[in-house]
C-alpha cells in the first residue's frame, strides 16, 4: 500500500569508479532534474543504485532508466567494439537490463533516456549505431538546458496521440543511437538525419524510449512527455 497516495518512480542511478571529481572512492550519481522533472508532476522517487539486493520492485509505480558517460557493450547486440569512443561501465549494464527484464514483467510504466532508451532497444533485439557520423551535432555544443536540433514526431504514433505538433526542436547529448529497432518496438520520432530519436513499445502497456532529455522540460513537449509517464505510473497506486 502506498500510504503516500503518489506514484513511486525508481530512477537508476550512474556510476563511477576512476572519476575522481567527487571522491576518491567509488560513487553514484544522478542530475537533479531526473528527480525534480518527476516530483513537479506529483510523484515520489527512489534511487536505484547498482547493488545485488534490490529493493522490492513491486513497491515501484514506474522506471526511468536514466543516460550517463557510457555505452552499452556491443555483445549485448551481437557485434564488436568499432570505434575508441566507446566507454564501458559493465557493472551499470549488467544491472539495468536485469532490472528491466525483472519490471518489464510487472506490466507497469518504463521510460528510457538516451542510455536508457538505447538499453531498452537492445534488450528487445535491436542494435546500436556505435558512434553517429552526421552533420548534425547529436553531441550539441551549447548548454543541454537550452535546445539543439529538430525532430519531427510520426504521424500516428504514441507520442503524436499525446503532443500533436510534430516539428519539434529537442536537446542532444549523444554519440550513440538506435540503429536497427527492437523487434516489439515502433518508432515515434526522428531527427533530420533519419537518427531514431523516439519510440514506443508495441506490446508493453507503456514502455517508451527518448533519446533527448525531457527532464530538462526546456518545452512543452518535454512537459507532456513527463507529465504523461507519471499519469500512468499514477494507475498502479493501490
Amino acid at each position: 500500500m502506498n500510504k503516500y497516495n503518489k506514484p513511486i518512480i525508481g530512477i537508476t542511478t550512474d556510476y563511477e569508479n576512476k572519476n575522481k571529481s567527487y571522491s576518491k572512492y567509488p560513487w553514484f550519481a544522478i542530475r537533479e532534474n531526473y528527480i525534480k522533472s518527476c516530483e513537479k508532476y506529483g510523484a515520489s522517487c527512489i534511487i536505484l543504485p547498482i547493488s545485488k539486493n534490490n529493493i522490492d520492485l513491486n513497491l515501484i509505480d514506474g522506471l526511468v532508466i536514466t543516460g550517463g558517460n557510457f555505452d552499452i557493450d556491443p555483445k549485448y547486440f551481437g557485434q564488436k567494439i568499432k570505434t575508441t569512443k566507446i566507454k564501458l561501465k559493465s557493472e551499470r549494464t549488467h544491472y539495468e537490463i536485469n532490472l528491466l527484464k525483472k519490471f518489464y514483467k510487472l506490466n507497469k510504466p518504463i521510460m528510457g533516456i538516451c542510455g536508457g532508451a538505447q538499453l531498452i532497444n537492445v534488450f528487445d533485439g535491436g542494435t546500436l549505431i556505435q558512434d553517429i557520423k552526421s552533420k548534425i551535432k547529436h553531441e550539441q555544443p551549447n548548454p543541454r538546458n537550452e535546445t539543439g536540433h529538430e525532430i519531427e514526431i510520426i504521424k500516428g504514433t504514441y507520442l503524436n496521440s499525446i503532443y500533436k505538433k510534430r516539428l519539434n526542436k529537442v536537446n542532444s547529448a549523444h554519440h550513440q543511437a538506435v540503429d536497427c529497432i527492437g523487434k516489439n518496438l515502433e518508432i515515434n520520432a526522428i531527427s533530420p538525419d533519419g537518427i531514431i530519436e523516439a519510440f514506443s513499445h508495441k506490446v508493453h502497456p507503456y514502455c517508451i524510449g527518448i533519446q533527448w532529455h525531457p527532464e530538462f522540460l526546456i518545452t512543452k513537449l518535454d512537459e507532456t512527455i513527463i507529465k504523461d509517464f507519471i499519469k500512468h505510473a499514477s494507475h498502479n497506486i493501490k
